[in-house]
């Protein structure tokens, strides 16, 4: 009964996040318009109402939207996108392929010009080539490989030279001690000599 009864809490609380207007916009019943909020990517919210038809989100800071960001807005019959500075690498993949899926009536791709890189800057992001955005994508993971390859190497590099240095210096110890100890063994037995040397007039002289 507990369990039911938390069940229907949730659905009837997430009912509500779903239909609720997100931070930073304003609607106006299935409305929704966040356009001139200088939103960026991180910045836009995470989710829409499923039931918005009209979304503006154009003259902001957005380079790329967020994947699936759209998918649940089954009802959308107008979506506004340009005059965002679009990057137009490996982020933009969704947005595109997004673009691809409206129907001709939707002309939400008007205005969704690449702002870079500069190769790509001016064209239209749903005539895009998959070749040219994956040729112009940075990935970064790739770098962070190769430099944590580098330090792997140096962290090695420096624990072999401190490994030679200690058996170096061990050696170099041992010779030490037992050098150290060779002259300890002499310098005894050099004055057992000694005494020895000045006993024997004693003895001699008994006789």
């Amino acid at each position: 009964m507990n369990g039911l009864l938390l069940l229907c809490l949730l659905l009837l609380f997430g009912g509500q996040r779903s239909s609720a207007c997100p931070h930073l916009c304003s609607c106006h019943g299935t409305q929704v318009n966040c356009s001139s909020r200088s939103l960026t990517s991180s910045s836009l919210p995470t989710s829409f109402p499923t039931e918005t038809t009209e979304l503006g989100l154009h003259n902001n800071l957005l380079t790329s939207l967020p994947n699936g960001l759209l998918d649940d807005l089954t009802s959308l019959r107008s979506v506004s996108l340009h005059g965002n500075p679009w990057v137009c690498d490996c982020g933009v993949l969704y947005l595109r392929a997004w673009l691809l899926r409206q129907p001709a009536t939707l002309t939400s791709h008007l205005g969704v010009n690449c702002n870079s890189p500069p190769g790509l800057r001016g064209r239209l992001v749903v005539y895009l080539t998959e070749e040219e955005l994956l040729d112009s994508c940075h990935y970064w993971y790739c770098d962070l490989a190769l430099a944590s390859q580098v330090c792997l190497f140096v962290f090695v590099a420096v624990q072999a030279a401190l490994l030679v240095a200690l058996i170096v210096f061990l050696r170099r110890f041992e010779r030490l001690s037992k050098e150290a100890r060779r002259t300890t063994e002499e310098s005894f037995t050099t004055g057992e000599g000694l005494r020895e040397n000045e006993y024997s007039p004693l003895k001699d002289s008994r006789f």
